[in-house]
């Protein structure tokens, strides 16, 4: 980590005090202070992003007059001139949710000095991604020049305990799912020491291609856009990072891997971050029903408040998945603002030959 710079920037809503690295000492305490906090933001997870990519922590806590603190998750990219740099919180969409953490609760004098500097960025691109149902007080405080990014999370509230979850929230159909497998011959296997990532990643590998075809993408496409977003080294080291906080469901069939999940927890939030099938294997049985209903079982053990089954897109067998747990859906936007226009062209074009082959995304 870097040596932290302390600066003193004037904002509208009046001198704030901002360190850059953020201190994690100061960031792990506010993380305590902040029950909604998730693992994806904490340090732990952008080191992980700085060891397998190319981003350098830009992390920023604000210290305001009254004594209140705010740390803002941040990486920009290594080696790049200010001026093309991107500084978000998180990069596309396979870090998952970042945005502040903070004690006690953040009034729009907060929400507009952290824009007001995020606005001053020199790097090109600066964004922000919210979590779930935390948009209120930011979405009222954002600049103009700043864009929004809609994106819809699905989150399963496990209050009541697992009894109340199963009886009262899930769908039948899950239900139904769930006792089919458990009359199955899977074997589940559960893993918080990074053992199963090979097998897990073998899995995600052989689901590439079921994947391209529900798209109508072309297969050499969705192997390169797929493996680029989520490389064999990335789940090894946030399992080493994690270390407990990291979890590998497996069911296998005939000793074959059938399906697995890797969910993540921290304080009283789990996060459905990755799965993967066999399809072949997990369909029939219902394996990832199976898996899902352990894992929900095994949050509300730990304490868990919530299970994050992340966004989806209208209108696709993902979220129809999601919603059978008897998720809710909280708005979950990205707020971004960029000088020179350089990712739009290349997402226009990455659509328009998307659109040709009539991709569709789950």
């Amino acid at each position: 980590m870097s040596a932290s710079v302390v600066l003193l920037i004037d904002t509208s809503a009046g001198p704030v005090q901002v360190t850059t690295p953020a201190p994690h000492d100061i960031w792990w305490e506010l993380a305590g202070q902040d029950a909604a906090t998730q693992i994806t933001q904490t340090p732990p997870w952008l080191d992980c992003l700085c060891a397998t990519g190319s981003y350098r922590d830009a992390s920023r806590l604000y210290e305001f007059e009254d004594g209140g603190k705010l740390v803002l998750p941040l990486v920009g990219r290594r080696q790049r001139p200010r001026w093309l740099d991107e500084e978000e919180s998180w990069p596309g969409g396979e870090w998952g949710i970042g945005g502040p953490v903070f004690s006690g609760g953040v009034g729009e004098t907060e929400a507009r000095a952290m824009f007001d500097d995020l606005a001053r960025r020199p790097a090109n691109r600066v964004g922000v991604w919210f979590r779930p149902g935390d948009d209120a007080v930011w979405a009222r405080s954002v600049p103009a020049g700043f864009r929004m990014q809609p994106n819809t999370a699905h989150v399963l509230n496990l209050e009541g305990g697992f009894g109340a979850v199963w009886e009262r929230r899930f769908h039948q159909g899950v239900r139904r799912g769930v006792r089919r497998a458990e009359r199955s011959d899977l074997e589940v296997e559960v893993d918080r020491t990074g053992r199963l990532a090979p097998a897990f990643y073998q899995l995600f590998e052989q689901s590439i291609p079921r994947w391209a075809r529900q798209d109508h993408e072309p297969l050499p496409l969705a192997r390169w856009r797929r493996m680029r977003i989520f490389p064999p080294s990335r789940l090894q080291m946030i399992a080493a990072r994690l270390g407990a906080s990291c979890t590998i469901w497996m069911a296998r069939r005939g000793g074959e891997p059938a399906a697995a999940i890797v969910v993540l927890r921290h304080g009283n939030h789990a996060l459905y971050w990755r799965g993967a099938m066999n399809r072949e294997l997990a369909h029939p049985t219902r394996a990832s029903h199976l898996l899902h209903r352990l894992a929900i079982e095994d949050a509300c053990a730990a304490g868990c408040r919530q299970y994050d089954m992340g966004v989806s897109v209208e209108g696709t067998t993902l979220r129809r998945f999601k919603e059978s747990f008897g998720t809710d859906t909280f708005s979950s936007p990205r707020y971004y603002r960029e000088r020179l226009p350089f990712r739009a062209p290349k997402q226009g074009l990455r659509w328009a030959v998307l659109r040709a082959v009539r991709f569709r995304g789950t």
